[in-house]
């Protein structure tokens, strides 16, 4: 599969009462823009990413994408056009040709999971279209135009957002069409039902939480999350015979770490800080190490039940530190692939590892074996 994605930033968002652009807005530190750019690299199924921005906005955009980080994650900037629909025109003009799948995603909504972008991939692969719903859960009246008051049976209503991912060549087609025709649609699942006849309706986990920033209150929500910060700490004894795993990377080595699992000390570290941020408990209660189906489990499995268990409580990760502490090897030619490895767990660009000696003092410095700390931050989700 050969998808590229088109994040829609090109409106100014008038409803939201801010003083700026509200894809400028921040959310933990960090713009809208760039937490929704993120959020789609994330799970790694992206090609590439076009971003169609307002022109008198170009300019900030580059800065701030700059500024943040995270101007690696755009191939392409290009500018919109007078109506959504011309914007997005625009943005398929800029994507590559090869591309078989299509993905339209409004910048406004930077809290979509990779559950939602894997789900609407699969339903473009599978039969042409993928467009994320949920069901109605409030009842629904229909207003005539002589007043008179209709309810409306909302089992088979849904309300869609985005990401809608479509087959490359037909939304090419179906927006050339709609061009001709002066006919405009409130998105591309709209197009799809004019001139294919339907479209297929996804569910995925997260789907209640992927809301259109929009009006002052979704902002209000947003401007200032509770943080909660944890701690944790690991140490493993270096032994021959055992691989050394460090964030899921196999580093080479003539000893590894001894433990029930991989013994991967940073990652015991890591979810240690994450289930404490949460009041969670600790690893030894959620997997232990007298229970045989954790005998020599990656560490990183273990991780993603940990982030599960984080966001089922409604919890989502802001930020990761950790530090590991060990005399040999030299571990920073892995640290790269190690925070890469993290970044893609915990669906957040700000995981950092970081490596250290003793100078040869302690158990580390006279290589028995190896220790881990981390700081993680998580905030509730909108």
């Amino acid at each position: 599969m050969n998808a590229w994605a088109v994040v829609v930033a090109a409106g100014q968002g008038a409803r939201s009462g801010l003083a700026e652009n509200k894809i400028f807005f921040m959310i933990d530190g960090v713009s809208m823009l760039s937490r929704t750019l993120m959020a789609l690299h994330a799970p790694g199924v992206f090609k590439g990413i076009v971003l169609v921005v307002a022109e008198g906005d170009a300019d900030r955009v580059r800065d701030t994408l700059e500024e943040e980080g995270t101007d690696a994650l755009v191939d392409r900037i290009v500018y919109g056009g007078a109506t959504r629909q011309a914007s997005v025109a625009r943005g398929l003009s800029a994507v590559d040709m090869s591309a078989d799948i299509i993905a339209v995603h409004d910048a406004a909504r930077p809290f979509v999971t990779p559950e939602i972008i894997r789900a609407v991939l699969a339903g473009a692969e599978d039969t042409g279209s993928g467009v994320i719903s949920t069901p109605m859960t409030d009842t629904i009246k229909q207003l005539d135009a002589d007043g008179t008051v209709h309810t409306v049976d909302r089992d088979g209503l849904r309300a869609v957002q985005t990401p809608q991912a479509f087959d490359a060549k037909k939304l090419r087609l179906y927006h050339e069409r709609a061009a001709l025709e002066g006919f405009q649609a409130t998105d591309e699942a709209m197009l799809f039902e004019r001139y294919e006849g339907t479209v297929t309706l996804v569910q995925a986990p997260g789907a209640e939480r992927n809301k259109k920033m929009t009006v002052p209150a979704d902002f209000a929500a947003n401007a200032a999350p509770q943080i909660h910060t944890g701690i944790g700490y690991d140490a493993h004894r270096l032994v021959e015979g055992r691989r050394l795993i460090l964030c899921g990377v196999d580093v080479p080595h003539e000893k590894g770490l001894d433990g029930h699992s991989d013994a991967d000390v940073a990652v015991h570290a890591l979810m240690d800080a994450l289930l404490g941020a949460a009041c969670m408990g600790d690893i030894g209660q959620h997997f232990p190490d007298n229970d045989p189906k954790y005998k020599g489990i990656s560490s990183m499995k273990l991780l993603e039940h940990v982030v599960r268990l984080l966001d089922d409580g409604g919890w989502r990760i802001v930020n990761v530190d950790i530090v590991i502490v060990a005399q040999r090897p030299k571990l920073r030619p892995y640290i790269d692939a190690m925070q890469a490895n993290l970044r893609a767990a915990l669906n957040t660009q700000f995981a950092s590892v970081k490596a250290t000696t003793t100078e040869r003092m302690g158990f580390e410095g006279e290589e028995i074996g190896i220790s881990a700390q981390a700081v993680a931050s998580i905030a509730r989700h909108c």
